[in-house]
């Protein structure tokens, strides 16, 4: 829960539209809604940031104190957020910059802002930055939905697109590796952290959509359409078989800097090539049906 301050400061952005007074009067100020680490509950906490061309950078400084702030141990275990910036409101994956790459924006953010440096002096932690990151995939993805057949797509064309990030970025990771030459231990990419992120929130989102799935959409449907129980008993077995597949890939990315490139992408390819499967399967199965539902559904009847 908010403390009372910030409460203050949530309530006046959202009827200032992103304006508020007093002490950041004047500041670029965000509503970061994130989910606890513990909990599962959602926080909400206004964060000064800074514009990096067309990067979205926050700084975990808790104003120079000794330890990181609650909202970044919650974005390193669910790293899906809610960003509110002025009147929109967007989802975002939170991803920790590393090493160089870190320094780096760290140095654009105390040439914007330069109270940050004085709040890295007061404190021996390094003071992570987290680049808020909309994928660019989702520029691909219909913002509006009208059915359930619409919702589905949505759905599935953010986590198609997610998985091939994920990809990407693992190729460029290993890649960099691979082409060190020289004595000395390899350089990190500096995609570790990233990769975790994003195959995070990928699985989070999947495990999000299969439980609604399992719990709600496919136990209705069966029951005004019981010509598909073989349908459902299959889709809910896929979802289980993905979930282990998941498992596999979270216990390598528990330490993706010592991963085996050739394993970790053979266990990245058999859960793409599966989840895909999936996917194509469900959509011929179910989207004919679903596009008579309407989205957002109405009351019950």
């Amino acid at each position: 829960m908010p403390t009372p301050f910030n409460q203050s400061v949530i309530d006046e952005f959202r009827a200032g539209g992103g304006k508020v007074g007093g002490p950041f009067e004047g500041g670029d100020l965000l509503l970061l809604t994130t989910t606890g680490a513990k909990s599962g509950k959602q926080h909400t906490t206004p964060l000064g940031y800074v514009r990096d061309g067309g990067l979205l950078l926050i700084v975990g400084s808790d104003l120079g104190g000794p330890r990181h702030p609650d909202w970044y141990h919650n974005v390193l275990a669910h790293p899906t957020v809610s960003v509110e910036l002025g009147t929109e409101t967007f989802e975002a994956v939170a991803v920790p910059a590393e090493g160089e790459r870190r320094d780096r924006l760290f140095g654009r953010v105390v040439a914007a802002d330069p109270g940050y440096g004085a709040y890295q002096a007061r404190t021996s932690r390094i003071l992570p930055v987290v680049v808020l990151e909309r994928p660019a995939h989702e520029a691909d993805i219909p913002e509006e939905a009208t059915d359930f057949a619409d919702k589905m797509i949505q759905v599935h064309l953010w986590l198609r697109g997610q998985l091939r990030h994920v990809r990407d970025e693992t190729d460029a990771y290993f890649a960099a590796l691979a082409g060190h030459r020289g004595p000395g231990a390899p350089p990190s990419p500096g995609l570790g952290l990233q990769i975790r992120q994003h195959c995070l929130a990928f699985c989070d989102a999947l495990e999000f959509h299969h439980t609604g799935e399992d719990a709600h959409l496919f136990p209705t449907m069966a029951g005004y359409h019981p010509e598909l129980r073989e349908t459902f008993d299959r889709l809910a077995e896929e979802h289980r078989k993905v979930a282990r597949i998941q498992g596999g890939l979270a216990g390598l990315l528990a330490d993706v800097g010592g991963a085996d490139p050739v394993r970790f992408r053979a266990e990245l390819a058999r859960m793409s090539q599966e989840l895909t499967s999936h996917l194509d399967y469900e959509e011929e199965s179910l989207l004919p049906i679903l596009a008579g539902l309407p989205w957002p559904p109405g009351p019950p009847a």
